[in-house]
């Protein structure tokens, strides 16, 4: 299939796009790669996404599919090869609830809360990421992926962790993972970054910074 009948949409350094285009990377799917202003919302996002106008959204053909974790999915069971998510149903339920857990915990209320506020709310922060972190190094202990030998659901989904948390680290001058203490997580984001398709798709490191910066401004009191 063409690259024509797949349109992915995305904002450069949406870790959440960046699934997606991992995932199709993978099973070898070529695409169209749509860049979108999330200030400057297009008409065609607003279009293909009317019910949370975010990125990314994949386009298949003539369907719109949105959400990051939706879109795995569905890219997993349309494209046989490279199969990401596991066989068993057992598995599957478990990379899930780690995926939206650690999206939730390690995200949202611990890693971006800490960057943003100050005092108890950032120690609080900061626990709730160190637990979540905690759990997930017994997860991926003796393993090179969260998949096994391969990149699969998982290591999609918490990519993230492996480039996003060190450029908010360095941004808001706070350690959300300690190397030393979980030995596993850091060998899995060493592992995980160094794979082709990842390595030849990060956003530039050095605007990523840039853009951090001025969205923990906004996000901060003066």
């Amino acid at each position: 299939m063409g690259s024509k009948d797949v349109k992915v949409l995305n904002f450069w350094v949406s870790p959440f796009g960046k699934r997606v285009e991992w995932a199709l990377k993978l099973k070898g799917v070529e695409y169209e790669y749509i860049e979108e202003d999330i200030s400057n919302k297009s008409n065609l996002l607003l279009e293909l996404n009317p019910v949370y106008k975010k990125v990314p959204v994949l386009v298949h053909g003539n369907k719109a599919i949105a959400e990051s974790f939706v879109i795995l999915e569905y890219i997993d069971e349309t494209w046989k090869q490279y199969p990401l998510m596991p066989h068993d149903p057992y598995e599957r339920a478990h990379a899930r609830f780690w995926a939206t857990s650690a999206q939730q915990k390690l995200g949202k209320e611990g890693s971006w809360t800490a960057l943003i506020k100050s005092g108890e709310e950032k120690e609080k922060a900061l626990n709730t990421a160190s637990e979540v972190l905690e759990k997930l190094e017994e997860e991926i202990k003796g393993k090179k992926f969260f998949g096994g030998d391969n990149i699969g659901y998982l290591d999609i989904a918490l990519g993230w962790i492996s480039y996003i948390i060190p450029i908010w680290e360095e941004v808001g001058s706070i350690q959300i993972i300690d190397r030393l203490k979980l030995p596993a997580i850091n060998e899995w984001m060493t592992n995980f970054l160094n794979h082709p398709v990842v390595k030849d798709s990060l956003p530039p490191r050095d605007k990523a910074l840039d853009y951090y910066h001025l969205s923990v401004k906004k996000h901060t009191p003066n």
